[in-house]
């Protein structure tokens, strides 16, 4: 009898582990500023949605992972000097970065979606002008910042987990629309953008992380007209995809809208090859 009741315990125990791991779920983790927690304008100000590409994205994968599970870590107004040291958003662990290694090594992660860097330099930007001093001292923050950010993910990721990055599309380009110097502040600000997206992608590129192409998604240099509007395709989606038209106390805002957010999320399918 006692060797049955010993026999029956070990059954009851292996099982309930069996069952424990087939019930982990997978993640699907999102890091970054306000765009990973789907943040869009609203009367009473920027809010977090489940409209955000993050959420495009689980819905879309839901369907080929079973169990698949939404993680977002991400932080409006994060920098990545932020996401480094933390004092914006409470992590446990100090900051975004410690919470994301944190989590992947104690999860089980199918892929990792990032964007970062845009705080660092939304702030030299204006619909009036750019301020190109502020424009160099972010670029040289993010230039130093990227690589401590994907060096600690990827370890902590491991070599089996996807992590794809995104460069950024120009919500500036509706400076187009704005008096006489507006399109000189929106090819200006393009160059910016330009010159920002080229360090995020030169970083990415050098750690082996794909990047959505989401300046191309938005079309930011395609100035054909656009029939019947006074203005090119990519102002045309800049101010179709983001809450920069939207009139106040709404907008302007830089902030995509469900469209645009839509947009942001198939440039990242594209580059998402899960396991």
């Amino acid at each position: 009898m006692r060797i049955r009741l010993v026999g029956l315990t070990v059954f009851v125990v292996l099982w309930g582990a069996a069952v424990a791991q087939a019930a982990e779920p997978t993640y699907y983790l999102a890091l970054g500023d306000s765009l990973a927690i789907g943040l869009q304008a609203s009367p009473s100000g920027d809010v977090p949605t489940n409209q955000g590409y993050a959420d495009d994205l689980f819905a879309q994968y839901s369907a080929q992972i079973p169990g698949l599970a939404l993680s977002k870590l991400g932080c409006s107004g994060e920098t990545t000097s932020s996401m480094i040291e933390g004092g914006i958003c409470n992590y446990p662990e100090g900051s975004q970065l410690n919470a994301a290694v944190a989590f992947l090594k104690t999860h089980k992660v199918a892929f990792v979606t990032l964007d970062i860097g845009a705080n660092d330099v939304d702030g030299c930007f204006t619909q009036s002008g750019i301020d190109n001093s502020c424009v160099q001292n972010g670029l040289k923050t993010v230039a130093s910042n990227l690589p401590w950010i994907v060096r600690e993910l990827h370890q902590a990721a491991g070599p089996n987990t996807p992590i794809v990055a995104m460069n950024y599309y120009d919500p500036f380009l509706a400076a187009w629309t704005i008096g006489s110097g507006g399109k000189t502040v929106a090819v200006d600000s393009l160059a910016a953008a330009t010159e920002f997206n080229l360090i995020l992608e030169s970083i990415y590129v050098a750690y082996r992380i794909p990047v959505a192409d989401v300046a191309r998604a938005f079309k930011i240099y395609n100035f054909t007209p656009v029939p019947g509007e006074d203005v090119p395709v990519n102002v045309f989606l800049t101010l179709a995809w983001t809450w920069m038209g939207a009139p106040a106390p709404v907008g302007p805002d830089i902030h995509p809208n469900a469209a645009g957010y839509a947009a942001i999320a198939g440039a990242f399918a594209s580059k998402i090859a899960t396991p």
